[in-house]
């Protein structure tokens, strides 16, 4: 069946091979199971009756009509609006002093500041109630000294702060970027006429950078929108993502509203997505800069110097603070109603090593699986869009890039409901495999390699494949040795992204665990999270978890480097 079709696609895809063909055929083939077609049955469930078969708008009404939804989905749109402005509260400064002036350190500040993402949220959640709950340190000294509390964790308001902390740095990475990009002579024809200081932070320095800020500001609002744990961990239960989770665990996946609530997720994360691009349609932040660009770096003075590092810190201090105070409780023997510890031990590492090795072999091995798969897939779907002409290509990288409007929770739902009445021979059903895992891992990630992989081709001239073309080369020995090779330094950044993102997901693999035997570190730490009693060797579980991340992420930079000394070398 394949022969006969490939002549009739190879018409239709412009003199494409027949091995760009069946890898197009394969790229959407794989799309259309384990991404299109999860997200099908949860779409098609939630507008079905409860008996099934038939189509019906009455479980919306019922979602509209009960009070602990609407509550839900509102309480979603606050945290998540305000975790933006608490998280650009937080980002906008470092970005811009950073940026701005000549600031020593500023690497190592930027360094920092992306720290929080290799830590999973929910795990931060647990240690800033230490520290800023109502009987955790901060509190514990305001109430000594000046007889006052500040709920910083009480409700809604912990889940806002948690969520800031740990997302913040998407907003920092694009602003820093954008700042960078700007050309100075802008900057410098507003000076001439006048315009300095604050004004000219907010007519022109922002403005030309808002592209970068609603990049990040956006990933940030999707994030917080569909995450689940955080929610759960502060005891936080009338959200969206939490409500859908608790629905179709304590009821079952033949409950209509779990797919209801995941529906609104999906069309909220899209409306997200396309606000953010609508609120830059119309208008041109293009700038005309050769070489270097970017902001014209100040001197600091003295009163500006002490202003700068003061805020600097200040910030680190609180972003930092979730591991820090999960440094402390990991070697803590009791930690309660006190500004510090009791004591400390390393009986927490000790049980962890012994009870729970298997969940970070798992991780390791989930998430290297998931990475590689979405670095070849990354590579392939950036040489057929960009490199060929075959008709359609560009919807394999929208399909591709879908994955981001996908929340966790309904992806792992849609496994459940796709993949769970299909049995082995033995009986097994097909959605309890630890190979489903990696799978749902690889495509919640799959965006991030793929756009690593765009732009490291981006950068490679066709007029090197031509030329190995012309030596007599095929197209696939050419890709091998010429293409692969040259892309080397963006495969890593991608791998890097998706393996230290992958390491610490649980929304969509908190569904699809059935045993310890086949949980990965994340899942782990959730269980140890939610007592008391497990909540020390949950912690180092968390360091281990942070460290692991860590030192995956610095070896890949350190390849990365050495790519780019050898091509350097070589040119």
């Amino acid at each position: 069946m394949l022969t006969s079709v490939l002549p009739r696609l190879r018409r239709a895809g412009s003199n494409a091979t027949a091995g760009q063909i069946v890898a197009a055929v394969a790229i959407a083939a794989f799309l259309l199971l384990f991404l299109a077609l999860p997200v099908a049955q949860v779409m098609i469930a939630a507008f079905q009756p409860k008996g099934g078969g038939g189509f019906t708008l009455v479980n919306f009404v019922d979602f509209f009509n009960t009070e602990l939804f609407v509550r839900s989905f509102w309480n979603s749109l606050y945290v998540s609006g305000m975790s933006v402005l608490v998280a650009t509260l937080i980002a906008l400064p470092l970005a811009y002093i950073t940026a701005r002036f000549e600031f020593r350190g500023a690497l190592l500040i930027q360094t920092l500041g992306v720290v929080p993402l290799i830590m999973p949220p929910f795990v931060g959640a647990v240690a800033m109630q230490l520290l800023f709950g109502r009987n955790g340190t901060i509190n514990l000294l305001l109430q000594d000294h000046f007889d006052i509390t500040i709920p910083f964790m009480e409700g809604l308001n912990g889940v806002v702060l948690v969520q800031a902390i740990h997302y913040f740095p998407f907003i920092l990475i694009n602003l820093t970027t954008a700042l960078n990009n700007i050309d100075r002579s802008m900057e410098e024809a507003a000076q001439s006429l006048g315009c300095s200081g604050i004004r000219l932070f907010r007519r022109i320095v922002f403005p030309l950078a808002m592209p970068g800020y609603i990049a990040g500001a956006a990933l940030v609002f999707i994030k917080v929108f569909d995450d689940l744990a955080t929610p759960l961990l502060l005891n936080v239960k009338d959200m969206l993502a939490p409500q859908a989770y608790l629905r179709v665990t304590s009821i079952g996946i033949a409950d209509p509203m779990g797919y209801v609530i995941s529906v609104v997720l999906i069309v909220f994360s899209l409306l997200s997505m396309w606000a953010s691009t609508f609120a830059l349609r119309g208008r041109d932040y293009a700038t005309t800069q050769r070489g270097g660009g970017g902001l014209d770096r100040r001197k600091l003075g003295p009163v500006q110097a002490v202003a700068a590092y003061g805020t600097v810190i200040a910030i680190l201090l609180l972003v930092l603070a979730p591991h820090i105070a999960l440094t402390l409780l990991s070697f803590a023997t009791v930690w309660s109603f006190s500004p510090l510890p009791d004591a400390y031990t390393l009986a927490h590492y000790g049980k962890v090593f012994e009870e729970s090795a298997v969940y970070m072999k798992n991780t390791v091995l989930y998430a290297g699986l998931a990475a590689a798969i979405d670095i070849v897939l990354g590579v392939a779907i950036a040489y057929l869009v960009l490199r060929t002409k075959l008709v359609g290509r560009q919807w394999l990288d929208y399909g591709a890039m879908a994955a981001l409007a996908v929340p966790g929770v309904v992806l792992g739902i849609g496994y459940l409901r796709s993949f769970y009445g299909i049995t082995l021979p033995d009986g097994t059903p097909l959605a309890t495999l630890w190979i489903v895992i990696v799978l749902a891992l690889a495509v919640r990630r799959l965006p991030y390699a793929l756009r690593a992989c765009f732009a490291a081709l981006q950068q490679v001239s066709e007029a090197l494949e031509e030329a190995g073309e012309n030596l007599g080369a095929t197209k696939a020995r050419v890709i091998r040795r010429i293409i692969v090779p040259l892309m080397t330094g963006g495969i890593l950044a991608g791998f890097v992204t998706s393996f230290a993102t992958a390491a610490v997901e649980l929304s969509a693999t908190i569904m699809l665990v059935q045993s310890n035997a086949d949980a990965p570190l994340t899942y782990g730490l959730y269980v140890f999270m939610q007592s008391p009693a497990g909540r020390g060797p949950g912690a180092a579980l968390g360091i281990i978890a942070v460290i692991l991340v860590a030192a995956c992420t610095f070896i890949s930079h350190l390849l990365i480097e050495r790519h780019r000394r050898r091509s350097g070398a070589i040119r």
